[in-house]
């Protein structure tokens, strides 16, 4: 499953883009919108005034960049963690490792490593050396693309359900009556209850704005109110 475009509401339209910018990522704002190039996914971000909580959104990085996407992402943002720890192995059968950090309206990123996906396969289209000048090379080469998209839903066995009728399975483990994967080691949905909070700061929860995933369905698939998939 390949995220092509996620269309997520912002509070910030100058914040977000100067956010991304700074993770060297292709950014193009005007007025109503601004768009950032993350590998071969794309984001959209509208302003939504009243807009509640934190999107999350995992980009995948190559196989075996791990510390080195670590070291770029430190330098432009704040890492997160929780009990002094700040890298994160997956949970069972996922066979993945992952470091959070802080967006704009405190959105929960996060980059993820998945060692099932080789490092060939995973490597990013534009590679950049680190500049000679000393500072920090920029994250967005190692960004291969959106990993992860998540989604508040009001019954996330029922959106499972819905989702295994247009070919989108649970991913590695049994879904839960709160949490629930979605897709497949290229790209996951991660349907989340209103009320859980985004791992691993607790502090923060799902927003309920409107969110449009692009996947390639052929189709419009509705889970909830402005949640649709395509």
């Amino acid at each position: 499953m390949h995220i092509r475009q996620v269309q997520l509401a912002t509070r910030s339209l100058d914040d977000t883009a100067r956010f991304y910018e700074r993770l060297g990522c292709a950014v193009l704002a005007d007025d109503d919108s601004v768009r950032v190039t993350v590998g071969a996914s794309q984001l959209v971000f509208r302003v939504l005034d009243g807009m509640t909580g934190a999107h999350h959104l995992a980009f995948t990085i190559p196989t075996g960049t791990f510390a080195d996407a670590k070291r770029r992402v430190a330098a432009v943002a704040t890492v997160l963690g929780a009990d002094g720890v700040d890298e994160f192995e997956g949970p069972a059968g996922w066979d993945s490792r992952s470091v959070y950090f802080e967006g704009p309206d405190r959105q929960l990123l996060e980059l993820i490593e998945r060692r099932g996906l080789p490092a060939g396969d995973a490597a990013p289209i534009d590679g950049q050396a680190a500049p000679a000048d000393g500072h920090p090379a920029p994250l967005a080469p190692l960004l291969v693309s959106v990993s992860e998209v998540g989604i508040a839903v009001p019954d996330v066995p029922g959106a499972v359900e819905t989702l295994s009728l247009h070919g989108l399975d649970p991913y590695a483990n049994p879904p839960g009556p709160d949490f629930a994967p979605v897709g497949d080691v290229h790209g996951l949905l991660i349907l989340v209850s209103p009320g859980r909070q985004w791992f691993p700061t607790l502090d923060r929860a799902p927003s309920s704005a409107p969110v449009v995933v692009d996947l390639g369905l052929g189709a419009t698939v509705e889970l909830a109110e402005g949640v649709l998939l395509r």
